[in-house]
């Protein structure tokens, strides 16, 4: 079962991070794109190709280290056509390598509209006799904000699927608050949609105590972690906002378990670019995959070392 899956591989690593593979053209070594470029000059083939690359090179140095990536699709969606196809290149050499994978496409629709999205990224789309997964990956990041109508179409393709799905509750973002702070009947937005993510998931516990219905809570809120542990004891929580956007280790107490489980936290740049950072300058462009796993080796001593203090 998924859940169970990614517990497992969360427990074998003693690596509660996801790595956010969001390629940008400024974080891509020049390397690497006069390469793509002489192949297929300076269009969107080629920018996909880098793309690519760059994504094979980080993974091929991370793989062993880490137990899910997120891919942001807006990164791709960007190049167009050329860039969706190095998303699903991505997506393919990431199962090859057996890491559960975040696709963070934060949908959210109703009806048809929403049950296709669902199926487009975590189910099978009937082809006349056959049947074929799209994107194929193993969690979608949803947007909660029509309510049960948006989510309950993604909660049914997961259970037909052993699949899941990970609901935006409080967003690591500076001005998340202006709706997710908002009391309702004494209680903020977030809270509220809390106590519906664990209606939707109810049915979705695998033998990991889990549920198949995860949150995303901001690291730049830790307080708020410590109280949505509390109001979704059966969900993991996905954690944005360690590294580059000012989450450090410390402020992630809260939003594990006891027993170190129930979290998971992602950094994106803070790792894919490493390479451009101070403490990492010394690899080099040409060592950028080898910056990423020295990142993502602090960034598991970090927690690990915060995970101990408490």
């Amino acid at each position: 079962m998924l859940m169970q899956r990614l517990v497992s591989k969360i427990q074998k690593t003693n690596a509660p991070i996801v790595v956010g593979l969001d390629p940008m053209m400024k974080f891509i070594p020049e390397h690497i794109t006069q390469k793509a470029f002489a192949e297929y000059g300076e269009t969107l083939e080629g920018a996909g190709e880098a793309i690519w690359q760059y994504n094979k090179g980080i993974i091929d140095a991370v793989y062993d280290l880490i137990p899910a990536v997120k891919p942001q699709i807006a990164m791709y969606e960007q190049f167009g056509v050329e860039g969706l196809k190095a998303y699903k290149k991505t997506l393919d050499y990431c199962k090859e390598k057996d890491l559960v994978i975040i696709g963070d496409i934060k949908r959210g629709d109703i009806g048809s509209t929403s049950a296709a999205y669902a199926v487009g990224h975590l189910g099978k789309v009937q082809v006349g006799s056959k049947t074929y997964a799209p994107f194929d990956e193993d969690f979608a990041t949803v947007n909660p904000y029509l309510g049960t109508d948006g989510v309950k179409p993604f909660v049914d393709v997961c259970k037909e699927e052993d699949k899941g799905i990970i609901v935006l509750v409080k967003t690591s973002n500076p001005s998340s608050g202006e709706f997710q702070d908002r009391l309702m009947d004494g209680k903020p937005l977030y809270e509220w949609v809390g106590e519906k993510i664990n209606e939707w998931g109810a049915d979705t516990i695998d033998e990991s105590g889990y549920s198949a219905v995860g949150a995303v809570v901001g690291a730049t809120y830790p307080e708020v972690g410590k109280i949505m542990r509390k109001v979704m004891p059966k969900s993991y929580i996905l954690v944005p906002g360690y590294g580059a956007q000012g989450g450090k280790g410390a402020d992630l107490l809260h939003f594990f378990n006891e027993d170190g489980l129930g979290a998971i936290v992602n950094s994106s740049r803070g790792i894919i670019a490493a390479y451009q950072s101070p403490a990492y300058e010394k690899f080099g462009a040409q060592g950028y995959a080898d910056a990423s796993r020295q990142a993502v080796i602090d960034m598991r001593e970090d927690i690990a070392n915060a995970l101990a203090s408490r």
